[in-house]
């Protein structure tokens, strides 16, 4: 249903009117722009989901008559996709409905559609990187073809008088092609040209897909629109979202036009609705018009219209937590722990970081701000204890401060105003954070295990060690520097993504490799024999007889 409704102009974008309205402007300045670009070539539009950004931006097309690329969540969005597609429409023409081209003079544009691109997972080293999916290693390649490690040593001859010693097993088969004297077998020449011209794997990430959309939003020649729930992740990323975009804020639709947009739908589908049973999907949805249709969509079908009330339970919706904030920080008004809970799904703790990070977008003064600080205090004073004691009690006095306490003291002086919500930065920053905190979690549990100590005191003293020998002082000598890091990896058995930690590069970069495979030694070529000379008495019949082999055990045998 939610499809079938979908607007073809503007004009029938439910709710939102001053978005619509800041959205066709932009449009106009592409039109009168001729051959040329505007000054904000992206627009990008800002709201919880269901609120119509992507319908108002498909209608934007239909009523100028643009064309349109799309890119949503569902597609690979790294830098090279991005750059195949989204780039390529940047700079082209539009390509008319009878196969012709149509310059942009004519008016003529394509409308590049970025939807849901906070969702994009590119860390902020991104922008420079182009990094693609590694190929499989020489091994894998092998093991792949022969699978045992005796047909390969069979096919390259392997162990043969004359030929180098056979491989033990694939663990002993090296990763990269290095320079050992199989490399000349013609047969493993072969087999190693192969592997370098094969293909790599699809790079199905969003490695450099931020990257990638900034560079876009500077150079696009054809209108670009992304669509958020968050604008955070991209404004935090780079300052181009926050001066060279157009920002186009929605927000979730008033009940009284979701109302009338809901009875159009039912008078045109001929849907008789009891008004409790109404007012219930309106009530549920909290301004998704989206999740209103798909309500009514299942109720409709329900024989018993009477009881259909009974399916629709609670959403639990991320936006909750900005319409939740929002009102709590411009309508003075005392929730208690159990309407937190109700309303949001969460905890107080949960909220209290968003009270946190937009209490001071809300406060119309300085005095207002200090006095909100001071009561947002106590509130996460009442949280500690409860934590500490297991006293959960304490959470109706926190809830009370943090929401009623906190918007009395902002509007105590006037009015709060009404602001621009943003997600926590803490969470923000804790969540981007996960995957190198556990590398270093990881790299202290074996640095403890190696040198017999406690986690605790590998994180204090282990660490610090680990990160000053992978930095070494410029005047030190690079070679011993480096065989002492090639140890500490082969003793404490690091993998890739650990010493490209230590490192502060990439793991499949040239040092990470380095390090974590080391070169293998050449086999020399034996020295030609002078003319004259009697031939070498053959080798004595027998097992060889052992040598004794040093194995390094400990950094003191360097």
């Amino acid at each position: 249903m939610a499809e079938r409704w979908r607007p073809k102009r503007l004009a029938e974008v439910v709710g939102n009117a001053r978005a619509v309205r800041d959205l066709r402007g932009w449009a106009t300045e592409w039109q009168s722009a001729g051959a040329g670009a505007p000054r904000l070539r992206a627009a990008l539009l800002e709201g919880p989901p269901g609120v119509g950004k992507t319908s108002a931006a498909l209608a934007l097309a239909q009523e100028f008559h643009w064309s349109v690329v799309e890119m949503n969540a569902s597609d690979a969005r790294n830098q090279e996709a991005i750059q195949q597609v989204a780039g390529r429409a940047s700079v082209t023409n539009t390509l008319g409905e009878d196969g012709t081209y149509r310059p942009a003079r004519e008016g003529a544009r394509t409308l590049i559609l970025l939807d849901e691109a906070d969702c994009l997972t590119g860390r902020i080293t991104e922008e420079s990187s182009s990094t693609k999916a590694s190929p499989a290693t020489v091994r894998e390649f092998l093991r792949g073809r022969y699978g045992a490690v005796e047909a390969l040593n069979k096919a390259w001859g392997l162990g043969a008088p004359g030929a180098p010693a056979a491989f033990a097993s694939w663990e002993a088969v090296p990763t990269t092609g290095g320079r050992g004297a199989w490399t000349r077998l013609p047969a493993a020449q072969r087999d190693l040209s192969e592997w370098r011209g094969a293909g790599r794997p699809a790079d199905l990430s969003d490695r450099g897909g931020l990257g990638a959309i900034a560079r876009l939003v500077r150079s696009t020649r054809q209108p670009l629109l992304l669509t958020v729930n968050d604008p955070q992740p991209l404004v935090r990323y780079s300052p181009v979202f926050r001066s060279s975009v157009k920002r186009i804020v929605f927000g979730p639709i008033p009940p009284t036009d979701l109302r009338a947009a809901l009875l159009r739908v039912l008078a045109t589908e001929r849907i008789v609705l009891p008004a409790p049973l109404l007012d219930r999907v309106i009530q549920r949805s909290q301004g998704d018009l989206r999740a209103a249709l798909t309500d009514l969509e299942a109720v409709s079908v329900v024989p018993d219209l009477a009881s259909a009330s009974a399916l629709l339970g609670a959403r639990d919706i991320a936006s909750d937590f900005y319409g939740f904030t929002r009102d709590v920080l411009t309508h003075p008004r005392f929730y208690r722990s159990v309407e937190v809970r109700e309303r949001l799904d969460a905890t107080p703790d949960d909220l209290f970081p968003w009270i946190e990070e937009n209490l001071p977008r809300a406060a119309p003064d300085a005095a207002a701000r200090f006095r909100a600080f001071e009561v947002a205090g106590r509130a996460e004073q009442f949280l500690a204890w409860a934590r500490r004691w297991r006293v959960y009690a304490l959470w109706s006095f926190a809830s009370e401060t943090m929401t009623g306490g906190v918007s009395a003291a902002l509007s105590a002086s006037g009015p709060a105003r009404n602001p621009d919500l943003s997600f926590p930065q803490f969470l923000g920053e804790m969540g981007r954070s996960r995957a190198q905190r556990a590398l270093r979690n990881g790299l202290a549990q074996k640095a403890g295990h190696g040198y017999h100590h406690s986690r605790r005191k590998a994180i204090e003293a282990s660490l610090p060690f680990l990160d000053l020998l992978f930095h070494a002082p410029p005047g030190a000598d690079p070679t011993r520097v480096a065989r002492l890091q090639r140890a500490v990896a082969r003793e404490l058995q690091l993998t890739k993504e650990e010493v490209a930690f230590l490192l502060g590069t990439e793991p499949d970069s040239e040092a990470t490799q380095q390090l974590v495979e080391p070169p293998e030694p050449s086999v020399p070529e034996p020295a030609p024999e002078p003319e004259g000379a009697p031939p070498a008495p053959p080798p004595a019949a027998g097992p060889a007889p052992d040598r004794p082999k040093k194995v390094q055990r400990r950094l003191g045998d360097f």
